[in-house]
């Protein structure tokens, strides 16, 4: 198989149109028609099947799709490594984190990275974890910090750090007024990531598994560093890392349930089979040992 078949391959899977996928890599439709059948003769097996006006993998098709962007991925990071050992510690690295890492973490890190190492360059991508796994899956990002991920075939994961996550709510909040039980905090809106997220779901299951309802959720923001300020201003409750309380910036506090306390593993991911260049390699090393300074705050 020729590399560049599969390339266009991976085109026309994508855009489901011979035409647009023609369009996009400056080739005829004929040479892209070739394309495929030189690919379907060598293995032996049909990639594709008409769709009303476009073009649809088969069951080959998509174990085709999957393999053919591995091995682009594959191609792209041994170049990357190729560059790395002629350049030594410089270069990008591309960074996933969880908001909570980022604000707390991730300028230790920083801080020392770019003393050793003054001519690399970073990308941080800061998202929830679902997202983060995913661009981490994708190749868009080398390394991801967020919370533990455990069983996964493709991506390891070791701990670098813990929190705890609870509730929390402006330090002039009713719900601070009297004792508090589990279900007083149904009387109360909230301000709650989206469902997909671990936190959310642990505390949802924490009042189903007490016969409980869950929150009522009036905002869903799709990063945390958007919850503390509004808090501070609003009679919703959250549920967020300790941590920011001890940076004591805002103007919350802590309803303290031991039902709503919810210990988090923090760890660094990365791609079993994947390339990490020697600047990734040492953020991975930092990151360790900042990470264990960070369980002692």
């Amino acid at each position: 198989m020729d590399f560049r078949d599969l390339k266009y391959f991976e085109v026309i899977a994508t855009e489901g149109n011979l035409a647009r996928a023609a369009e996009r890599v400056h080739r005829t439709q004929p040479a892209l028609t070739k394309c495929i059948d030189r690919l379907e003769e060598s293995l032996g097996a049909r990639l594709f099947e008409k769709d009303g006006r476009g073009m649809r993998l088969t069951a080959a098709g998509q174990v085709l799709l999957k393999r053919t962007r591995q091995m682009t991925l594959m191609v792209e990071e041994t170049t990357r490594e190729m560059q790395d050992h002629a350049d030594g510690l410089r270069g990008e690295v591309r960074i996933g984190c969880l908001p909570t890492l980022a604000e707390h973490l991730m300028p230790r890190v920083f801080g020392q990275l770019l003393s050793e190492a003054p001519a690399i360059s970073v990308t941080l991508t800061v998202a929830m974890n679902d997202n983060l796994l995913a661009a981490l899956a994708d190749g868009e990002v080398d390394l991801a910090v967020g919370p533990m991920v455990d069983g996964d075939a493709e991506i390891a994961c070791e701990q670098i750090a813990e929190d705890t996550v609870v509730v929390m709510a402006s330090e002039h909040h009713p719900v601070f007024d009297g004792p508090c039980t589990l279900a007083g905090l149904l009387d109360y809106q909230w301000m709650l990531p989206a469902r997909t997220v671990a936190s959310r779901q642990w505390l949802d299951q924490t009042f189903e598994r007490h016969g409980l309802a869950r929150p009522q959720v009036q905002i869903e923001p799709n990063v945390l560093n958007a919850i503390l300020p509004v808090l501070e201003k609003t009679s919703l409750l959250g549920f967020v890392t300790r941590y920011n309380l001890v940076a004591g910036r805002a103007r919350v506090r802590e309803v303290v349930l031991p039902e709503t306390q919810m210990k988090r593993r923090l760890g660094l991911a990365y791609r079993k089979n994947g390339y990490l260049s020697p600047v990734a390699a040492r953020v991975a090393e930092i990151l360790r040992v900042r990470g264990k300074e960070l369980l002692l705050i």
